[in-house]
């Protein structure tokens, strides 16, 4: 039997076919119109829905590059299933180059939303309703918050067979163990049984080559893993990630100008120094320890802190933890194919 169409919004995409689908969410003050923007690829044969989204923080980039290379890559017109592609879903927050909406509300704060509430929880409900709950699966794109930086990793969450597999074939250097939030897409997602892969890398307002590359090949590899595209062309990831199953902040010990001897991806071990904080006049010297072993996974990269202000995200590590897991990522993606010819590192 011929596979029936997929419709969305009142828009009917033929097996085989791809398109743009624009769903209506709000205006500007001046009247110009915002719209959720979902890209539809509509295979010829049947498998499953997966949908994969970025820009949820409306500063966290780096997704929506993810995103424009993933819609080039030439696998995907060999497609089973269907799958839905949203390169920015908070469009007011990515306009203004902020985390935030315009009333400074956080949408992965919103969900589920409602039809009537405010403009996040709108956009929560349409983006919710009208494509998270269509999919059998779905992989959501961030990043660190501005003056912070990421190393690649998955976040699951706990006791989930299903995207513990699917980390699994991501490839990232890191899988970590991180509970489900009240008001995120990942928690309603769940409760509503569309479970959540969540990608971290890199930072906001900037382009890192590296975690852009290894996001867009981990979401082949999960897609091939669904079997909805086929083998060729797409790379098994050649090191074991990291198991993490808990991770802490680091904070400054006190207030002036930072020192990182770190840095995210090194693995390191209780008592080791970290970073030193020292005052303007370089008198007073103040050290950051591990407290235990780990990963670092995270860091600030502004050299002026206050005391407190999170420096290094530790992370616990598993005692399987392969030591060649980040340097195997990086020259893997090196070697791996570039999908456009513009792209140099």
């Amino acid at each position: 039997m011929a596979r029936a169409s997929f419709e969305i919004a009142g828009h009917r995409i033929a097996p085989g076919n791809a398109d743009t689908v624009h769903l209506p969410v709000s205006s500007m003050p001046d009247h110009t119109p915002v719209s959720l923007s979902v890209r539809v690829h509509h295979g010829r044969r049947a498998g499953p829905t997966v949908f994969v989204s970025a820009a949820v923080h409306g500063d966290e980039v780096i997704g929506v590059e993810i995103v424009r290379r993933l819609l080039r890559a030439p696998q995907l017109k060999s497609l089973r299933g269907t799958l839905l592609v949203v390169p920015i879903v908070n469009s007011f927050g990515f306009l203004n180059r902020s985390r935030y909406l315009p009333d400074r509300r956080d949408l992965n704060r919103c969900f589920p939303g409602h039809p009537s509430g405010s403009l996040g929880s709108r956009l929560a409900h349409i983006f919710l309703n009208e494509v998270v709950l269509r999919c059998d699966t779905g992989i959501d794109l961030h990043s660190a918050a501005v003056h912070r930086t990421n190393l690649p990793q998955i976040r699951v969450s706990p006791g989930h067979s299903k995207t513990a597999a699917m980390a699994e074939a991501f490839g990232a250097p890191v899988i970590l163990t991180s509970p489900l939030r009240d008001g995120s897409l990942r928690a309603e997602a769940a409760e509503r049984g569309t479970p959540v892969l969540l990608y971290e890398a890199g930072e906001g307002l900037r382009f890192d080559e590296m975690a852009v590359r290894a996001g867009v090949a981990g979401i082949l590899r999960v897609l091939r893993s669904l079997d909805m595209l086929p083998a060729r062309g797409i790379s098994k990831a050649r090191a074991r990630p990291y198991l993490c199953k808990s991770s802490t902040w680091l904070r400054a010990p006190a207030g002036g100008l930072l020192r990182t001897f770190r840095a995210e991806g090194e693995t390191v071990s209780a008592g080791d120094v970290l970073a030193s904080v020292s005052d303007p006049f370089g008198g007073i010297e103040t050290d950051l320890i591990a407290p235990s072993d780990g990963i670092l996974i995270g860091r600030a990269i502004l050299p002026v802190v206050n005391e407190g202000d999170a420096v290094f995200h530790l992370a616990a590590l598993s005692p399987t933890a392969a030591e060649d897991t980040v340097e195997g990522l990086a020259a893997q993606l090196e070697s791996d194919p570039l999908f456009d010819e513009d792209e140099i590192i």
